[in-house]
């Protein structure tokens, strides 16, 4: 699978992985900050932005087009940082390819079964008929009643592109990320991760509980625990200059001076 990406700055890598519903654009701002030590690289997941659809959706696979992309660009170690679904897919690599990943970030997500906080917003987009929209006014205010949350909205917006015959779509495979939904709820699992790993998690979040530190840390023994302020689960969009200091403390050890 040739996945499509996005690269900013030179030195040491740092590969980053949006989560569900996102593609490389959502962490542009992130990946221009680091850019100044590192050589940064936003890949679009499979079924999501510019990527191959495919007509499945699993960690292992998702993990394995990560391992291709890295050997087709000449990379065979890397620091990697992944956001909810992207640091599940960050996490399954790290689990089955520890010498292809320096040191691991997970933002806002456990490595365990996941709740189901996403499918009101699947039923809001698959019944949004985007062939009856004629703007994305249009489309913004049918989805206002289904997702209140203006941030959610805007975030989810993002996805709808137009066709080469100007009509609306999705960037992203809707149909296939909700019928393997469950397979994105899975939780990952293999040999502990021994190297430097650190999870951080927005306090307005419930995706990283407390209770979930243990399981973290039998998988990955030298994880390190960070919580931002006032930040939901899109902590990138919410607190990123917080965001940002956390990963240049954790990512300046391999920082090319």
């Amino acid at each position: 699978m040739n996945l499509f990406h996005r690269e900013f700055g030179q030195g040491d890598p740092v590969v980053i992985l949006h989560g569900l519903f996102g593609f490389s654009d959502n962490w542009q701002t992130i990946a221009k900050a680091l850019a100044d030590h590192h050589l940064v690289i936003t890949p679009d997941l499979r079924n999501h932005g510019r990527s191959p659809k495919a007509p499945t959706h699993s960690y292992p696979e998702m993990a394995e087009d990560l391992k291709v992309f890295l050997e087709s660009h000449w990379i065979f170690k890397t620091a990697l940082v992944g956001h909810s679904m992207g640091g599940k897919v960050a996490m399954e690599f790290a689990l089955h390819h520890p010498d292809m990943v320096d040191r691991l970030v997970v933002v806002d997500i456990a490595p365990g079964q996941a709740e189901d906080n996403h499918g009101g917003i699947f039923r809001a987009l698959l019944d949004l008929d985007l062939s009856r929209i004629g703007a994305r006014q249009e489309a913004e205010a049918w989805l206002l009643p289904r997702i209140p949350d203006l941030g959610t909205r805007q975030f989810l917006l993002k996805n709808i592109t137009r066709n080469a015959d100007g009509a609306f779509a999705w960037k992203m495979n809707l149909p296939v990320l909700w019928k393997e939904y469950p397979r994105i709820l899975e939780g990952v699992h293999g040999e502990p991760f021994d190297k430097p790993a650190l999870f951080i998690r927005g306090s307005r979040s419930n995706y990283i509980r407390d209770t979930d530190f243990s399981s973290i840390q039998a998988l990955f023994p030298q994880a390190e625990f960070a919580t931002i302020e006032d930040a939901g689960h899109w902590v990138h969009a919410d607190k990123p200059a917080e965001l940002l200091s956390l990963l240049r403390r954790f990512l300046g050890e391999t920082a090319a001076d």
